[in-house]
């Protein structure tokens, strides 16, 4: 049976989800997005990921079309409509479609609605193979715009660093700015020092406040293990005993290997293994 998509105000097939060709999303990438995980058809940690939606539309001046109480049950019909036990949901909110192509943002008079999708895709992250063997990054030049905190659909930097990730067989690449490595692609990046220190870029413009990092981070700390929130280097990188990422998609992903050199013995640490397994526990408690 073809999957149902949500298009403002309607659930429809796959095949009919349709936006404008004016829509400023398409033209501007005047837009911003979410992707939440489910498991065991719940989603998971999705108060701060509506948490954060709130905080990128405000950072664009763009209005909510539904509130955050509704966009919820939207998410929640979609995963039973689409017999969803474990994947994402994504949802993508733009400034809507106006009659032209004008860079400033439609006048009031034009009455231009927002525009709201979501759809739902499978993926099994809790038996991810990854999860047991590690991935692979390489570096890139991080050449985005300076407000990366912003969620926006404005992707195609990522875009690039995600295809030579493929391109030479990475599972993800990351992103160095000023000789520091400010996150991934899609994902937030860690590392773990030979003193057992957990280390992660700090939150502000440079990178995206991630809900999985947020949430990973005060996990950790409850656990009493040490975390410096700083920036770090692909060398301390290497020199670390461990190193992973974060995300929705991924949950915690350890990295074993940076543009070709090992790190750490070249597998899964155990505090790697060990915060992926709190981080479950914690999804699967809170899921909604």
């Amino acid at each position: 049976m073809e999957k149902i998509a949500y298009v403002n105000g309607s659930y429809v097939p796959h095949s009919e989800a349709k936006v404008s060709v004016f829509d400023r999303g398409f033209l501007f990438a005047d837009g911003i997005y979410e992707v939440a995980a489910v498991l065991e058809g719940k989603l998971i940690d999705n108060a701060s990921h509506l948490a954060r939606l709130k905080r990128s539309v405000g950072e664009i001046q763009l209005a909510l079309p539904e509130t955050l109480e509704r966009i919820e049950e939207i998410q929640k019909e979609l995963v039973k409509r689409n017999d969803l036990v474990n994947g994402m949901v994504y949802l993508e909110v733009t400034r809507g479609a106006d009659k032209g192509r004008d860079f400033a943002f439609p006048k009031a008079e034009a009455n231009v609605k927002p525009t709201l999708v979501m759809f739902t895709s499978e993926k099994d992250i809790i038996n991810a193979p990854s999860a047991k063997t590690g991935i692979n990054v390489i570096t890139v030049p991080d050449i985005r715009w300076e407000r990366r905190d912003i969620k926006s659909v404005a992707l195609l930097a990522q875009v690039l660093a995600k295809q030579a990730a493929a391109a030479a067989g990475a599972g993800e690449a990351w992103m160095i700015e000023d000789g520091k490595v400010t996150e991934g692609g899609s994902s937030s990046s860690f590392i773990v020092t030979q003193d057992d220190v957990v280390v992660t870029r700090q939150n502000g413009n440079e990178i995206l406040p991630g809900c999985t990092r947020k949430a990973v981070v005060k996990l950790a700390e409850e656990r009493q293990l040490r975390i410096e929130e700083r920036a770090f280097t692909v060398e301390e990188a290497l020199a670390a005993k461990e190193a992973f990422i974060t995300s929705a998609s991924v949950f915690v992903q350890g990295v074993v290997a940076i543009d070709g050199k090992k790190v750490g013995n070249g597998k899964v640490g155990p505090i790697t293994d060990r915060l992926r397994e709190i981080y479950v526990e914690f999804a699967k408690a809170t899921a909604v």
